[in-house]
């Protein structure tokens, strides 16, 4: 999207115009000038609620020649000191709908009308273009193409008397955050015969090209060397081979202080032998999506380029059944020397990611992130808006809080106790069990991926419920979402280790 920032909107010939509307009590600013050029119409129009002001209403107003934009479409704001960030960024993510459907393709934003006391110029631009971004989204998916060609919205004209450069580099964050993670949702909304490990291989290859990070691809004879029993086992059943996939962005002088990033990158998941009902297994290609929130983080990552170490970390496979698959009372042997006992082949995310964390400290991770569609349990606990968190550091999890209230992504802290430590430790034939019951079995899942990370600060994040929308709402359409790419691109900018 091509953003151009001037001070005289009214001179602007552009098919719509957008401007905020608070609750206040008389016109201002730019409404003034229009309201003055319609005769005092505007104040009218308020008054009989023709032009809400109310949160996230959208009014549209042809000008009738009165100025060169054509239209003008208001966005209600409500009162001032009750608008939150989040309320701002979908109001204009609804705009954003409706600016889409008009299918124009230049549109003028006066930014100084949603600037308010809380907001900031800055803060406007960057929850518009993050609005706009992730609101218009769209998996175009495989149905035959249509020869009539798509009108899009090219270029959006910013009027702000505020600092044209520092408008531009906010819009373009903004622009940077919702990209990437359109970018997860595309990798997300992919089925799985698109999607393999290897593919989701030379994907993370073409962004370590892009943005210049160091790359390491295991093949499963490298893993066999290692030792990666976890994830080998996963892989048994399939005809596709398993990857690991490691991308390392350094920056700074020396690899310390180093985030971990780790998502699961099951690409389908049927369940292994212990086989999901045919209702459940249809979707499971969304079962990557911690995969998928990972390197969406890698390209805001890439693009803003933070003072910040980050290795990302993201074993891959399918979970298939055959011949080969492993099975309930196999006991497989951990890269870190675990052994492990399986009572259940449809817990095979925690698996893969134990080989995984422990690959993250191979490298040199001082602090662990895993992101993981993980459990069904999370959905029962806390539904499929909130997004269930484990963790073994309060500092470190309070800076995953805070970048996911910036985000508008909910996280819920589960309990981490010894007594879920106790029940992934009892088994008769292994270090441990990969599936103690059903009864708190969210819990058992992050307690067992803790085993891995022992002592390193950590949380774990599964998103299971919050990984695909199942209907539209201001920020974008059903299926894949993207949560938590930009909980981490946030957390990622912003962390502070602790003294």
């Amino acid at each position: 999207m091509k953003f151009s920032i001037n001070h005289k909107s009214l001179e602007e010939n552009l098919e719509v115009m957008v401007v905020g509307v608070y609750h206040r009590n008389e016109v201002q600013g730019y409404l003034k000038e229009v309201d003055e050029k319609f005769d005092g119409g505007i104040t009218e129009l308020l008054k009989s609620k023709d032009i809400s002001f109310h949160k996230k209403q959208i009014s549209m107003l042809h000008t009738l020649g009165k100025l060169n934009a054509k239209r003008l479409l208001f966005v209600g704001l409500g009162r001032e000191r009750d608008l939150t960030f989040d309320e701002l960024r979908e109001a204009f993510g609804r705009a954003s709908k409706k600016l889409k459907s008009l299918k124009v393709s230049q549109v003028g934003l006066e930014l100084d009308s949603f600037v308010s006391e809380k907001f900031t110029t800055l803060d406007v631009a960057h929850a518009f273009s993050e609005g706009f971004t992730l609101s218009t989204y769209q998996f175009d998916g495989y149905k035959e193409k249509s020869n009539e060609p798509e009108v899009t919205i090219e270029e959006v004209h910013v009027s702000s008397s505020g600092d044209s450069a520092e408008i531009q580099s906010a819009l373009k964050v903004g622009e940077v955050y919702g990209q990437a993670t359109n970018s997860a949702r595309n990798l997300v909304n992919m089925p799985s015969n698109m999607l393999t490990a290897t593919s989701m291989a030379n994907y993370a290859l073409e962004l370590a090209k892009r943005y210049d990070f160091e790359a390491e691809i295991l093949d499963k004879e490298q893993m066999e060397e290692l030792g990666m029993g976890a994830l080998l086992a996963v892989n048994q059943g399939s005809t596709e081979p398993p990857k690991m996939i490691v991308l390392k962005y350094q920056g700074k002088d020396d690899w310390h202080d180093v985030i971990g990033l780790v998502g699961k990158g099951i690409t389908f998941d049927t369940g292994g032998y212990s086989i999901k009902p045919k209702d459940g297994i249809v979707g499971m290609k969304t079962d990557m999506g911690g995969a998928a929130s990972v390197l969406g983080a890698m390209e805001i990552i890439g693009e803003l380029k933070p003072e910040q170490n980050v290795v990302a970390v993201i074993p891959s496979t399918d979970n298939m059944i055959s011949g080969h698959a492993f099975k309930p009372d196999d006991v497989i042997t951990s890269m870190n020397g675990k052994t492990i006992e399986i009572l259940n082949t449809d817990a095979e995310g925690r698996l893969a990611l134990a080989d995984a964390v422990t690959y993250a400290k191979h490298h040199g991770a001082n602090y662990i992130i895993d992101v993981a569609t993980l459990t069904g349990g999370v959905i029962v606990a806390l539904g499929y808006d909130k997004t269930g968190a484990m963790t073994n550091d309060e500092y470190l999890f309070e800076q995953i809080l805070e970048s996911s209230h910036e985000a508008g992504e909910f996280i819920w802290l589960l309990p981490y106790t010894e007594g879920d430590k106790r029940r992934v430790r009892k088994s008769k034939v292994a270090d441990l069990n990969n599936s103690p019951g059903r009864d708190g079995h969210a819990l058992f899942a992050g307690a067992f991926i803790g085993e891995f990370v022992e002592s390193t600060p950590w949380v774990h994040l599964d998103i299971a419920g919050t990984s695909v929308a199942k209907s539209p709402n201001d920020l974008g359409p059903d299926g894949a979402t993207g949560v938590m790419v930009r909980t981490l691109g946030a957390f990622v900018e912003t962390f502070q280790p602790k003294e």
